[in-house]
């Protein structure tokens, strides 16, 4: 195949991640229309995404490793990746428009470059400071002006979604400075999802969050299984592109997640949005643009959807 016909492969193939990616959020507001616990959610996206992602590992013979050292990778990964931030997104889904949240989670490499300051893994960088303002203003017209939301009591949950970015963040960092014991992306989000299963069934049953599968599948139900094949499917084919085309190109797909999300929150939901939401958005892809990491960071500072 000749390269500029291969480049154009690779460029439908980033649009088909982002636009499967995207529609995650829309899904994810459906999952919890009819009052499904977050925790609840949590822990059956967990139990799908360990049980394709690990049909994956066996199929290519790849072993999923238990080790000390690879079992904190998981937990670590588990709680700070998806239990967490996942169950701040789920509640904050039943509150706010799902592109507004699509919005929100660009904001994930704005959290990542002042934790990468304080853990010495980046210097600092005016250019990468401007792209910081530009997210910060696009916050301030989404919580500022009377006009900005469809109801002002919305405000209230804006920082429950800035939790989900926030952690991603972090997760990132925490990768980049202390590595993945040798594990593979595809075995650390396997690994991640079994532990983050295990761990968060009896928190489900203490907490009356379980979610029987056998009182009947509904359409939150449905939503929130597509939601979970289409991420462990876009994941996948991220960590390829990623050996395939480098870092640099993979990591744009960030943008067409957002895109997506506010295109699918509108066709799939009827969500519309004011001025302010829309520069708002400009405003953080903007800042993104100055943000992104460079080609050495790991992947996983740009793991910018909620849906594990």
């Amino acid at each position: 195949m000749s390269r500029p016909r291969q480049t154009a492969w690779l460029i439908v193939l980033l649009a088909i991640l982002g636009a499967a990616w995207g529609a995650t959020q829309p899904l994810a507001k459906i999952a919890v229309s009819e009052g499904n616990p977050p925790l609840g959610l949590v822990f059956w996206q967990m139990v799908i995404g360990a049980a394709l992602l690990g049909g994956l590992l066996a199929a290519r013979g790849t072993p999923l490793p238990f080790g000390a050292r690879q079992i904190r990778v998981y937990l670590v990964i588990a709680l700070i990746g998806t239990i967490l931030p996942n169950s701040a997104s789920y509640r904050a889904a039943a509150e706010l428009p799902a592109g507004l949240i699509s919005i929100l989670l660009s904001l994930v490499p704005m959290f990542a470059f002042p934790i990468a300051l304080l853990l010495a893994i980046e210097r600092f960088s005016v250019l990468r400071l401007g792209g910081l303002l530009l997210g910060l203003a696009g916050v301030a017209l989404i919580v500022g002006p009377e006009a900005s939301l469809p109801d002002r009591a919305m405000i209230a949950f804006i920082p429950l979604a800035l939790i989900a970015p926030l952690f991603y963040g972090l997760e990132g960092n925490v990768v980049a400075r202390w590595g993945t014991a040798g594990l593979s992306p595809l075995q650390v989000l396997a690994g991640a999802s079994l532990l983050g299963a295990i761990l968060t069934l009896p928190l489900t049953w203490a907490t009356g969050s379980f979610i029987n599968p056998a009182a009947g599948l509904g359409r939150p139900e449905y939503a929130l299984i597509l939601a979970s094949v289409i991420h462990a499917a876009a994941y996948t084919g991220y960590v390829w592109m990623v050996g395939r085309a480098g870092p640099v190109f993979a990591v744009q797909v960030s943008y067409l997640v957002t895109g997506f999300g506010v295109f699918w929150a509108m066709l799939i939901l009827g969500e519309s949005y004011s001025g302010w939401i829309w520069g708002a958005m400009a405003l953080m892809l903007a800042g993104v643009l100055l943000v992104q990491p460079r080609a050495r960071q790991s992947l996983a500072l740009r793991r910018d959807t909620p849906q594990r």
